[in-house]
């Protein structure tokens, strides 16, 4: 695995159309969240971070959707 500038993209692909390739991913990626043989592999960040960071962004939003609301001023 000595790759080390990896491009990885996502885009929307409808399931069980026939695409080819798709069938594969789909079991692939299934087989690697049920595999509890496949070791996890973080070189960039540890998952503590990445789920602390997911954590704040998402308390963040939910702040400024908080202060831009006119409902529920009673209560704020």
């Amino acid at each position: 695995m000595g790759k080390t500038n990896w491009k990885i993209q996502f885009s929307f692909v409808k399931a069980h159309i026939g695409i080819q390739g798709n069938e594969l991913s789909h079991i692939l990626a299934k087989e690697t969240t049920t595999n509890l043989d496949v070791k996890e592999c973080y070189k960039k960040a540890p998952k503590s971070v990445v789920i602390s960071e997911i954590g704040e962004t998402n308390v963040d939003r939910w702040q400024r959707e908080w202060d831009q609301t006119t409902k529920g001023e009673i209560t704020k």
